[in-house]
This record gives structure tokens, C-alpha cells and sequence, in this order.
């Protein structure tokens, strides 16, 4: 056991071949990357696992990782939040980080619990599919991308969506939890 995580053994990540601990949470990840490569027609280089971000709230600063963001066209388009539980407490968080990962709006947003998802439009956060088969092929997400207007990401919204990110990802987040470094 790592902390309360129960770990079964350890796993090759399906995106880039490193060996991480088999956990029922990395279980799911990896379902989610199986999904994108082997049904979305998705390339592991359109794939970026464990994206680093920074976040800040006032003088607190943490980093964390977003499972997934999805490029098309070396555009990133798409950003997959994993976390087990109810997909509604995520969706505020994961918009947040979708106005964060690149100075521009993410046109897609997904959250999963490796179950169900929620596809949401992120300029408005409407969901506009429910379930894994909703999630966009590489395809899809090209039209999406051609349609959408990559609005640039204020300093000032910027520095509010952090704060929101940080609140919800790193405030009262379990202290053995590998995807969050405060610093």
C-alpha cells in the first residue's frame, strides 16, 4: 500500500511505455489512453499524459498533472480530467484548467470517472455528449477544432481560473496523492 492507494503490481503506461504502480485509478488512465489510441484514431503523439501545470492562489503555489490533453493538427484541442466519483464536481475544475494548459481556450473538455464521461463545449462549459463512446474521434475533434475560435486567455482570468483550479485540485486534496506537488 502506498499511503491508502492499494497498489497491485505495476503497469506500462499504453501513451509512453513507462512503468508506473498498477492502481485502480491508473487502471482507469489507461483505459481512457486504450480508448484514444485503439477507438478514437488518435496517434500516441497527438497524446500528452500527465501534463504538468502550475497552479497559484494568493502565495500558495502547487503543481499538477492533467491526465490528458489531445492535439490535432499540433493544436491542443482537447483536455481529459480522470478522477473516480461524481463527474459534476469536476466539471467547474476541469474548465479551469482548459483556460490554463495553453494560453488559449480548449475547445473540448472532458471529465471521467473511467465509467461515464461528460463532453463539454469549454468556451461555455455546456456538456454536449454523456459517456465514453461520446468522446470525440481524432476526426471529430479536427471539425470541432476548424470551427472554434482559440480565444486568448486574459492575464486577469488567468489568475482567477487558477485560484478556482487550485481550490478545487490542491485545497483538502488527499496528501498521498502523486498527481499534486504543493510548493
Amino acid at each position: 500500500m502506498g499511503g491508502h492507494h492499494l497498489i497491485l503490481g505495476a503497469l506500462s503506461d499504453i501513451i509512453t511505455g513507462e512503468v508506473f504502480d498498477d492502481t485502480l485509478d491508473e487502471r482507469y488512465r489507461q483505459k481512457i489512453a486504450g480508448l484514444l489510441v485503439n477507438h478514437k484514431g488518435y496517434l500516441r503523439s497527438d497524446i500528452e499524459p500527465r501534463r504538468e501545470l502550475r497552479l497559484q492562489a494568493d502565495d500558495r503555489r502547487a503543481v499538477i498533472k492533467v491526465d490528458f490533453v489531445v492535439r490535432v493538427a499540433e493544436r491542443a484541442a482537447m483536455v481529459i480530467r480522470f478522477g473516480p466519483g461524481s463527474l459534476v464536481s469536476r466539471e467547474r475544475p476541469a474548465l479551469a484548467i482548459s483556460r490554463l494548459v495553453e494560453p488559449y481556450q480548449i475547445p473540448v473538455v472532458v471529465v471521467t470517472n473511467g465509467e461515464d464521461a461528460e463532453i463539454m463545449d469549454g468556451a461555455s462549459g455546456k456538456i454536449f455528449g454523456q459517456g465514453l463512446a461520446a468522446i470525440p474521434t481524432k476526426t471529430e475533434l479536427a471539425e470541432i477544432l476548424a470551427g472554434a475560435r482559440l480565444t486568448a486567455i486574459s492575464p486577469d482570468r488567468a489568475a482567477m481560473e487558477s485560484r478556482i483550479a487550485y481550490c478545487y485540485d490542491v485545497d483538502g486534496a488527499c496528501p498521498c496523492d502523486d498527481t499534486i506537488c504543493r510548493l
